[in-house]
């Protein structure tokens, strides 16, 4: 709170003296406010002030100061569900919800990949000045398949790592981490498994049917109880009752085992 609006002298515990807030400091410019989804009530509440009446008040401060800047907030969480739950306030969402821009998750982009891990090795074998280095196809092909929950921020991270880990030029399948490698072999057998004989239960295909929207709309569970046409807090109950993660749903695998032909033994 202090960091955003700024404090007085004397307000807390080594507050020696005033000092402006971020809000303050970009008077007359653009101040960017990431993870806004994860503010505390106290903050949405004067977040929706200086929004509404251009003025912030410092903390230990009853004096307003006006100011003039423009804001752009962003998040990973659903704030629709988010305010279902009573997390987030109405009024300020519906104040920061001018102009909307979704951004994709990663694995819904799947073609930005190769891009951005020639852009990730030009810069970090850049970084440590060694000769820039090729991932293998079946490198890339693990690379493709991967889910990446963490996104690009992630993808960067496993570029960095193989390229400090590998010392030749080529960087292999193993030079990925683990759970890369296992999660597209796990797929690979829960693909195999699923046949023309599956039987799931109704509670088994309401699980997967969930966990697939889920995944198609980018995990914003809002808009996957807007389709799936319930509320988005029993959304929520469904979610952990069934303890859904973010991993891919059969329903794919199964639409696909459905529709190959049966042996009849002809």
């Amino acid at each position: 709170e202090s960091e955003l609006f700024g404090h007085v002298k004397g307000a807390f515990t080594g507050a020696v003296k005033d000092k402006k807030g971020l809000l303050q400091a970009a008077e007359g410019g653009t101040f960017f406010l990431d993870e806004v989804g994860e503010t505390s009530p106290t903050i949405q509440i004067k977040l929706l002030r200086a929004l509404q009446e251009r003025e912030i008040i410092p903390v230990g401060s009853t004096e307003p100061i006006k100011i003039d800047v423009r804001l752009i907030s962003a998040t990973n969480s659903d704030l629709e569900e988010k305010k279902a739950l009573g997390e987030f306030r109405d009024d300020l969402y519906y104040r920061l919800n001018v102009i909307s821009i979704k951004v994709p998750p990663l694995r819904e982009r799947t073609d930005d990949i190769p891009l951005l891990c020639e852009h990730f090795l030009k810069k970090h074998c850049a970084k440590i000045n060694v000769l820039i280095k090729k991932l293998l196809q079946e490198t890339m092909d693990l690379l493709l398949n991967y889910n990446w929950p963490g996104n690009v921020r992630e993808l960067e991270n496993v570029i960095e790592r193989a390229v400090i880990l590998q010392s030749n030029i080529e960087i292999t399948a193993k030079d990925l981490p683990e759970k890369i490698q296992f999660y597209v072999k796990e797929q690979n057998n829960f693909d195999e498994e699923i046949s023309e004989d599956t039987h799931p239960t109704l509670e088994h295909l309401e699980r997967e049917y969930i966990l697939q929207i889920l995944n198609e709309n980018g995990w914003q569970k809002g808009r996957a109880a807007e389709i799936l046409g319930i509320d988005p807090s029993t959304l929520s109950r469904k979610i952990k009752k069934y303890g859904i993660e973010k991993k891919r749903g059969i329903l794919s695998a199964l639409s696909r085992a459905l529709k190959r032909p049966r042996n009849t033994g002809q």
